[in-house]
């Protein structure tokens, strides 16, 4: 007899965890609303374990994350949805059938050239799903609204270059960024919270010409914040509330350049 594949037993963890006879209350309150929080959650625990190449501490986080999926899985099978094998065989399906230079006969060569097969592939996807459901396909079809607002950004400005609407040169998105800042220092108070939404669109808009990720970036500027200021707490010789702004400035300017 071959032992128990480790997903096998996972699968059964879960199952075991939401019996209504005798498995955890908690778990079983659960629904698919009040897990989907901890699923991003997750994910992001995944990111920053790989921003900080901690590779043990991401080892565990992919089981979280992995976790996750049965969690949902489980839920939908005991509502006669779907189980976790019909999620794995959907995954994998999608895989061959955008990656046929891999899978079968297609050649494809590059990865930029891998890169429009794919998106090729997804829009017809899109299409399909427009079709079968009788409504008219949008080149913006399937984002998903929960994303982080700047990765969607980011993913509806990719989305809209595939039919050339951008700036034709950098220059252009740099004019938009001091317009837009121009907008924003004069808008009403009732108007500046879509002054400074069209200003940071406009930004990403700006880290896309770059070939840089405006959420990687951010959460980097976040982490090399939170790392100055708690150096600043340590090496200050009294608490920081009673520091003036000044010799808080001077601190701040001592751990960036020590």
């Amino acid at each position: 007899m071959s032992a128990e594949r480790p997903i096998d037993r996972l699968l059964a963890v879960m199952r075991r965890l939401r019996d209504p006879e005798i498995g955890c209350s908690w778990d079983i309150e659960q629904t698919f609303a009040t897990i989907a929080p901890y699923t991003i959650e997750e994910a992001y625990e995944v990111a920053d374990a790989i921003e900080r190449a901690d590779w043990e501490e991401l080892r565990g986080e992919l089981g979280d994350l992995l976790l996750q999926v049965v969690y949902h899985a489980q839920m939908a099978a005991e509502a006669g949805l779907f189980g976790f094998d019909d999620v794995a065989t959907a995954i994998a399906d999608k895989m061959i059938a955008r990656h046929p230079h891999v899978f079968g006969d297609v050649e494809v060569k590059g990865a930029e050239a891998q890169h429009e097969h794919w998106e090729s592939a997804k829009a017809a996807e899109r299409q399909a799903k427009a079709a079968s459901d009788g409504s008219a396909a949008s080149l913006l079809d399937n984002l998903p609204h929960g994303l982080p607002a700047l990765t969607r950004a980011l993913k509806l400005q990719k989305r809209v270059l595939r039919v050339g609407f951008d700036w034709p040169d950098i220059q252009g998105v740099r004019d938009k960024v001091n317009e837009e800042l121009d907008e924003l220092e004069s808008a009403a108070p009732d108007e500046r919270e879509l002054e400074l939404g069209d200003l940071l669109f406009t930004l990403v808009n700006h880290a896309r010409r770059l070939g840089l990720d405006p959420e990687t970036a951010l959460r980097r500027a976040n982490a090399k914040f939170e790392s100055r200021f708690r150096r600043m707490e340590r090496t200050s010789d009294r608490p920081l509330g009673e520091l003036d702004l000044e010799a808080l400035e001077a601190l701040w300017q001592r751990v960036k350049t020590g």
